[in-house]
């Protein structure tokens, strides 16, 4: 069946249909039908039953390289598929040209990223590199000319990774991009307790929630992750406190929403961050993720208690895109600009030295010269630290694409006006000669010092003592730019060790059982788990699902209906391959 290469399987259930023959059905059709017995030649039998056939493919021993666009919770995507492709034996690489599969986790937020996304497809193929898409641009357009003939892993399905990248290895083209539910509810999307690689072993990236409850009309991320999903607090808490016995001593909540948590399954954000609290040791760190006004607005006493906690970062993200009310409609953000000054100005006066992140977008069809003099008016005003400068790209399938648009080179003018009066101002230099604790966490771009992070979330680089990575210590400020400040260790400070145990190295696997780590790999059968199903591995394999361990709760039906339609596959195979006399 060699068309079979060449055809897309949406799922098993496309290899039988309801139509063919079931085994039973062959058995007494064919009765009176005697199998010819074929001799083989003195060649064939040199060759041993152990060995596998000359051109077959055997996957779990290649090398992947993996590459991510976009937010922390595609970044969290990316550690799970990375993950769950390590502890099945595939070697993840930082090499792309020794790679023999790519595995491209995409953005759609803007049309450079999704730029940067064609390009890379392009050059894999160009390389013969077998290759996997992930994230939400596949995911929101599935059908796009430039995705044809190619696997493709949905956002909620990344916990078959492995089964994709063994049909694409093995010339097959896959696609899973449906929805995972649970009686016929929307889930937040794989479990949190897969295997993962964390791109920095002391920081861990937990998505608390997927998708959101608004319909912006210039966003492209909403077709791909859908309506707010969350996974309840019980699996968050046991995530961080996994993450915390695996020597991370940072974590980062994620979503497309944080601030809407919860609405979907009858709790709030505050609800949660209490609970996480209670579990973050000691010299350990909370930062919270991006959080629209909305949703914000109706906790901002208990938001303002949480941000106070010594082991939260007094940090939030809080987008506002524009301070024009009209274009805000036009957006349909949900808020007007007061609404936005509500928040900042409560939490600055609830939360002293508090660092408020936002976003801007320039240019957005319609915006007027006198909307966009107020929105300098808010940067002046609030100065704001940390700023998102975004010119605006049409996405496609988006209302915002079908708006008048706003002249090219008025959108760059406005977005370099904005980048200037950013450029203006220097948050820190006031707190030059401060003494702050800081938590070291990460090695600076260039390699001179490592980044350290202050109690508002402000980057600190200190000198390069391998002593101070993943400890919490004191500095004394005696430098500062505009994205960062410069630390001195104090000698007589006490440092704070948050890990409980030994960070993982880099690039080991985190989140795996005793019962996973000692069980074999690469097509043979996992100890523990007898009802394991791992594919043939021969010169023409169907599409056999794998069970890995981590998907072994409530697949005993699945695996049942699956070896059905197997056994019909091969009985076809076998009686339609056979020569035959009646």
């Amino acid at each position: 069946m060699p068309a079979a290469c060449d055809s897309v399987l949406e799922d098993i259930e496309d290899i039988v249909s309801a139509q063919d023959p079931k085994p039973h059905d062959r058995q007494f059709v064919r009765k009176n039908v005697f199998p010819k017995v074929r001799k083989r030649s003195s060649q064939q039998n040199t060759q041993t039953d152990d060995d596998p056939p000359s051109d077959s493919i055997i996957p779990g021993v290649q090398k992947i390289w993996i590459r991510t666009w976009g937010c922390s919770h595609n970044n969290s995507d990316g550690e799970y598929m990375a993950g769950q492709l390590a502890a099945y034996g595939y070697k993840i690489t930082d090499n792309s040209a020794e790679a023999d599969l790519w595995l491209l986790n995409s953005c759609t937020v803007k049309n450079p990223a999704e730029d940067h996304f064609r390009n890379s497809i392009k050059k894999a193929q160009e390389g013969n590199k077998k290759v996997v898409l992930a994230g939400c641009v596949p995911q929101a357009q599935p059908r796009q000319d430039y995705l044809k003939g190619l696997s493709i892993i949905g956002v909620q399905q990344i916990d078959r990774v492995v089964e994709v990248v063994e049909e694409t290895i093995k010339g097959h083209s896959v696609r899973l991009l449906g929805q995972k539910k649970d009686n016929g509810k929307r889930l937040g999307g794989a479990r949190l307790d897969l295997p993962k690689i964390r791109k920095n072993p002391l920081i861990e990236i937990i998505s608390i929630n997927t998708g959101c409850l608004n319909a912006c009309t210039y966003c492209k991320t909403k077709h791909a992750r859908g309506d707010l999903a969350s996974y309840p607090i019980e699996e968050l808490v046991d995530r961080a406190k996994q993450s915390f016995q695996e020597g991370v001593c940072e974590i980062w909540l994620t979503s497309e929403d944080t601030g809407a948590y919860g609405r979907d399954i009858g709790t709030d954000l505050p609800t949660l961050l209490w609970k996480l609290v209670e579990a973050i040791p000691e010299g350990a760190m909370l930062r919270l993720g991006m959080t629209n006004p909305p949703y914000i607005l109706e906790h901002l006493e208990e938001m303002a208690k949480i941000l106070n906690h010594p082991r939260v970062y007094a940090f939030l993200h809080i987008p506002v895109q524009s301070a024009s009310d009209s274009v805000l409609m036009d957006m349909k953000r949900e808020y007007c600009v007061a609404d936005f000054k509500r928040v900042v100005d409560f939490l600055k006066e609830k939360v002293p030295g508090i660092t408020i992140a936002t976003d801007i977008i320039c240019g957005f069809p319609g915006e007027t010269d006198e909307d966009f003099q107020e929105t300098m008016k808010l940067v002046e005003q609030y100065r704001f630290p940390s700023l998102f400068i975004n010119q605006f790209y049409p996405r496609p399938g988006t209302p915002a694409a079908k708006m008048h648009q706003v002249p090219a080179a008025v959108k760059k003018q406005r977005t370099k006006d904005l980048s200037q009066l950013f450029h203006s101002y220097n948050p820190y230099d006031h707190k030059v000669g401060e003494r702050q604790r800081v938590l070291v966490t990460e090695e600076s771009f260039d390699s001179n010092y490592y980044v350290a992070h202050n109690p508002f979330y402000e980057q600190v680089l200190v000198p390069k003592d391998p002593v101070l990575m993943g400890k919490m210590v004191e500095v004394n400020i005696y430098e500062a730019g505009k994205h960062f400040m410069k630390g001195q260790p104090v000698s007589d400070a006490r440092v704070y060790t948050a890990s409980i145990t030994r960070p993982l190295a880099k690039g080991e696997v985190s989140g795996l059982t005793k019962e996973f780590r000692h069980a074999p790999r690469n097509g043979t059968n996992w100890k523990g788990h007898p009802s394991a199903e791992i594919p043939v591995k021969t010169s023409f394999s169907p599409w056999m699902p794998l069970q890995l361990p981590w998907q072994q709760e409530g697949s005993g039906l699945k695996i049942l209906s699956v070896s059905l339609a197997l056994l019909a596959v091969l009985v076809m195979l076998y009686y339609g391959g056979m020569k035959t006399e009646l």
